[in-house]
């Protein structure tokens, strides 16, 4: 089971630390994300020189291929991958909704392509079209195959903006939802108790699968808080979730829709409300700004591919703005992408010639701009800490952001 101890405060910022059985992490952290095992372009051993801790892997996505029953016999996740690391998984609820309309044109006449019931969804394959199931149950002897050391409740995910009848009704359902994965949970950890350890092997990203069988490690589980923009809401799911005393708490929901502005002032509102001992993840966010918005609301964990994504299209974010790499106002700029930045790809090549590979399509390219982007995140979240334990955390905010907004780059 994660450990979780606030170090120091400043307003409602929050330094942590959350150990788990493959490392401690410093909070308030931003987990990249692999979503199909691995953080595209990357190799593990990018990622611990990096200092990240913990990634963020997607249950709807490696349920669907290659299969969790699979990665269990092949020793579980972080040994078919090779990561030594903590892993996350969220619960593929977000993802059931999000990525089910991409097979809208394989059957058109066919039934609705998400079906909502209490039992669980039934849903569409984004890859071939195929029909298949998930329920509380189900995604969480999903997240356990996988071996996870932090797992997620199911829940919809409700566009922020939907009306609030309908936001009403799912969340009383997710509400549900999270009573059967809590109990499900307590099922599964409770047999793998009985069952005694596996037997050893692991070694560690750097030193390969190693044996035969690898040793069990508790998944925490986190609930999840839906709710929309609608304050009460919000503070009835937070109140319902934090009941059942779980491990970590998160906010769902959120940057699905609404201005920026109103997810910060909803973050602001509902983080306070989540248990204080506990860990606070806000999921699928964001942009930097972003982030230390919800760490000045006191949220210690983060995720978004913003960061990832971003590279492989050619955005840049620096101290002094973002810079889109593939414009021709940088093909005989000889500056590194951000001279304040001491990465590998800053110390290393100039804009120009980062310019020219992505322009020549070559992989080089996109792993070197992936790899100054979570440079960029990894280091604020760093930078933010040391400013919450010297008490100077808004000042450090409010210096970051105005110098993203005063020099505009494209």
């Amino acid at each position: 089971m994660i450990r979780f101890e606030v170090l120091a405060t400043d307003g409602a910022a929050r330094r942590g630390r959350l150990a788990t059985a493959r490392g401690t992490i410093e909070t308030p952290v931003f987990m990249p994300v692999g979503t199909a095992a691995t953080v595209k372009t990357l190799e593990p051993r990018d990622l611990e020189a990096l200092g990240a801790g913990i990634v963020l892997a997607n249950t709807y996505h490696l349920f669907l291929r290659p299969g969790h029953e699979r990665i269990r016999r092949l020793g579980g996740l972080h040994r078919f991958m090779s990561w030594g690391g903590a892993v996350l998984t969220d619960s593929g609820g977000f993802q059931v909704f999000s990525l089910g309309e991409r097979a809208a044109g394989r059957d058109r006449a066919g039934p609705g392509l998400v079906e909502i019931a209490e039992e669980g969804v039934t849903f569409r394959s984004h890859l071939d079209g195929a029909r298949h199931s998930l329920s509380p149950e189900r995604a969480i002897e999903v997240q356990e195959a996988l071996g996870a050391d932090v797992i997620m409740a199911f829940d919809e995910c409700p566009p922020s903006l939907a009306d609030r009848a309908y936001h009403e009704t799912s969340l009383a359902r997710t509400q549900r939802w999270l009573v059967r994965c809590r109990d499900e949970w307590r099922r599964l950890e409770d047999r793998k108790a009985s069952e005694g350890p596996a037997g050893g092997g692991w070694t560690g990203a750097s030193g390969g699968p190693g044996g035969a069988s690898s040793p069990r490690y508790d998944c925490s589980l986190f609930g999840i808080a839906q709710g929309g923009l609608f304050p009460d809401l919000r503070a009835r799911a937070i109140a319902d979730a934090a009941a059942l005393d779980l491990p970590g708490y998160a906010l769902g929901g959120y940057a699905v829709g609404e201005a920026p502005e109103a997810m910060w002032e909803g973050v602001a509102r509902d983080a306070p409300l989540l248990p204080a001992g506990k860990p606070r993840y806000l999921m699928g966010v964001g942009t930097p700004e972003d982030l230390l918005a919800g760490v000045a609301a006191g949220v210690d964990m983060f995720d978004c591919v913003l960061p990832t994504r971003t590279a492989r299209n050619g955005l840049l974010f620096t101290s002094e703005g973002k810079v889109v790499i593939r414009n021709a106002r940088y093909a005989d700029d000889e500056r590194p992408i951000d001279p304040a930045c001491g990465c590998y790809a800053c110390r290393t090549f100039t804009r120009a010639y980062l310019r020219h590979l992505f322009k020549a399509g070559e992989i080089l390219g996109l792993r070197l701009n992936t790899l100054h982007n979570l440079h960029f995140y990894l280091s604020l979240m760093r930078e933010a800490r040391e400013a919450i334990t010297a008490g100077r955390f808004e000042v450090f905010r409010r210096e970051r952001v105005e110098g993203w907004r005063a020099v505009g780059r494209g």
